[in-house]
């Protein structure tokens, strides 16, 4: 279905329950585009905290098709796109690719929840 590890998927849902469970996070809505970094906010937040820090370098060690995938993933379990227009997630969230991801995802909130939806939509329910 897709070329991420759902078990690599599940680990970084649990550190975005650690980071959104720890931290007061002021998401800004309806951003021009999904990775404009200059237009993802974050009050009251130590971005250098180091559950930002972890999340951070886990979706940064990924390579661009996995945090692409993990994007569109999310994206999926959002219901931007239903699970028949995976192949059209995948070409938004590539087209869209910076180097921004990380940020762009822990700036999503409800993040956990649409990666969990967008694995349980791919048939990778957790038991």
């Amino acid at each position: 279905m897709f070329d991420l590890n759902p078990e690599t998927v599940r680990f970084i849902i649990s550190k975005a329950h650690e980071f959104q469970t720890d931290s007061d996070v002021s998401f800004v809505e309806d951003t021009p585009s999904p990775f404009d970094s200059e237009v993802l906010e974050f009050r009251g937040v130590n971005n250098n905290s180091t559950t930002s820090q972890e999340f951070g370098s886990i979706i940064n060690d990924l390579e661009p098709d996995q945090q692409q995938t993990l994007v569109a993933l999310m994206w999926v379990g959002r219901g931007d796109f239903s699970i028949d227009e995976w192949e059209d997630a995948l070409l938004q969230a590539r087209s869209s690719w910076t180097l921004h991801t990380a940020e762009y995802l822990l700036a999503t909130p409800q993040l956990a929840d649409y990666l969990e939806e967008g694995l349980d939509l791919h048939g990778y329910e957790e038991e």
